[in-house]
């Protein structure tokens, strides 16, 4: 769908509570940049009940939406917006499996995350998503 042939893309990605708190703030985006992704925009900030029911709004119907809502809004968060060649999957493929017992060594999860929920960040997972989210954040 993307005629670019270069094919830059955006993603929202959140270092969420979690991460903040075991200060790999520096760690995460220095990953990100070693890859050649670009930082456009960054910043720090508490996620209001309200702004993460938006984001979330495609887990309503699940039993660990509540569990989301509350971890996400526990403390502060950076957001940015990370850009470049087909950002969105390098980014997917940085964090590493939305499970972070199941994810590799060497990816942001398989490193820092705990379970599946304090997995210490987010990333847009589409075209469509980073769009919504972005709009959601900046």
């Amino acid at each position: 769908a993307n005629d670019n042939m270069n094919n830059i893309e955006k993603s929202l990605v959140i270092i969420k509570p979690d991460g903040v708190r075991k200060k790999i703030i520096g760690e995460i985006i220095s990953r990100f940049e070693k890859e050649n992704l670009t930082i456009e925009k960054l910043k720090m900030m508490k996620i209001s009940r309200d702004l993460a029911y938006k984001h979330y709004q495609d887990h309503k119907s699940k039993n660990f939406f509540n569990i989301l809502i509350d971890y996400i809004t526990s403390g502060p968060v950076v957001v940015m917006i990370v850009s470049g060649k087909n950002a969105i999957s390098r980014v997917r493929e940085l964090m590493g499996s939305t499970d972070s017992k199941k994810a590799k060594q060497g990816t942001i999860r398989g490193d820092f995350g705990v379970d599946i929920t304090i997995n210490v960040i987010h990333g847009s997972d589409s075209v469509e998503s980073a769009k919504r989210e972005i709009d959601l954040f900046f």
